[in-house]
Formats: structure tokens, sequence, C-alpha cells
């Protein structure tokens, strides 16, 4: 499996950049300090790519690259909220690869991960796939099987995304607001009202009984639980 890692301070953006890593099959490893991230650097030369914040706790990410580049040529994806030309030139010269300005569009954002890979890499390896009751979720194609009948279905890749939070998070209550800001950001404004209408969806497909869910259950108030 490709390891990228992450050195961010931005809690919020840790877990969006991580959650949507995870479901492109990327494993990620997060640092949220320069000076632990320099103190490590024999760890991190070991990823195959390395997405490094210019403004960290203690040391910079310009501190951290130059650190990484003594030891190693892995690729270096800086991020920044300063996108002024010196700064991109100067995170450049020290060795880095590429250079994204804050605030970013995701799908730019794993682009550019991709771009910056060997082209012999890829983070399909192997299928990840799930069972929910008689039926198996393929992560990596996004297709649905029942086993007992063989009728198929093909997922969005925002079910996909949505279906893999409540897994990762089973038998723990998921807030609709963490959802929210987990799949949707800071960017975009659904209402809660969204979460439901995907959980009705998802209890057509996976529950003997809709009206009485066994996988997919409401928590009055607060949000949803999964559990297999």
């Amino acid at each position: 499996m490709i390891k990228i890692c992450l050195v961010e301070d931005e809690e919020s953006l840790v877990e969006l950049i991580k959650f949507n890593l995870d479901l492109e099959g990327y494993q990620v490893e997060v640092y949220k300090n320069g000076r632990k991230a320099i103190s490590n650097v024999q760890r991190i030369i070991k990823s195959d790519l390395v997405v490094l914040d210019v403004m960290l706790p203690e040391n910079s990410g310009f501190d951290v690259c130059k650190e990484i580049r003594r030891f190693s040529e892995v690729p270096i994806l800086f991020l920044s909220a300063k996108g002024i030309a010196a700064d991109r030139i100067h995170g450049l010269r020290l060795g880095a690869n590429d250079y994204l300005p804050k605030p970013f569009d995701l799908e730019e954002l794993i682009l550019r991960i991709q771009n910056l890979l060997p082209s012999d890499m890829s983070a399909k390896e192997g299928n990840e796939t799930i069972i929910i009751g008689s039926k198996s979720v393929n992560f990596s194609s996004y297709e649905l099987s029942d086993i007992t009948t063989g009728e198929q279905h093909v997922f969005s890749k925002r079910e996909i995304e949505l279906l893999k939070l409540f897994i990762e998070s089973e038998g723990v209550v998921v807030s609709r607001d963490e959802i929210l800001d987990k799949l949707w950001g800071k960017e975009n404004f659904p209402t809660s009202r969204t979460i439901d209408n995907y959980i009705l969806t998802f209890r057509k497909i996976f529950e003997p009984n809709p009206k009485a869910p066994i996988y997919f259950h409401s928590i009055r108030g607060v949000g949803y639980k999964f559990t297999l």
C-alpha cells in the first residue's frame, strides 16, 4: 500500500485530508508539529510522498523540507495559506516538487498527489470489500452485489464515502454535523436532511426490514450509529 505522510497542524483539515486519502486507498501517517516531524525524519523518508504545511508549530515546513532533503528525494507537496510567489519559489528551491495554496479543492489535491507518485504505483492495490448482511460492497469499484440473489448496484462517490465513515465508526454515534464537516467540508452547506435521505437509501438497500433497522440506527436528536 502506498504510504503518504501528512504534516499539518490544523485539526479539521487533517481529518478531511486523511479521510479522503483513506478513501483513495492510501495509508496516511500524520504529524502535527514541525519539531516532531524533524525528529521522525528517518521514518518520514520511508513514505512514498510527503504533504507538508508551511506554517507549523516550533519548526516551519521549510525546516522540515530541508531536513528531509538531507536524506531523501521523496516527493514533497507543500500546502500553505501564504500563496505569494516568494514563498512558492522558496519552497521549490528547498527541493519541494509542488506547491498548493490554501484554500484548495480536495479533488485537485488528490490529482496533484497522484501526479507526484511514480507512474507504476497504484492506490487501488486489491479490492476493499465488506459484507453487510447478504450484501457485499467493493469500495474500489463502488459496486454492491447481493450474495443470495446476484442483484447489482453501483454507489455514488458520496454514498461510498458516507458508508466507509459509518464502517470506520462502527458502534459509535456519529452526529449529523460531524458527517457534514468530514464529507462536505466548510465550503458547502447541505442540510441535515441530506444525511437523512442517504440513510433512507442505505436502509432500503441493506436492511431486511427498513422500518426496523438492524444496521443503520437513528439516535434521536444526535445522528446515527452503524452496527454489524
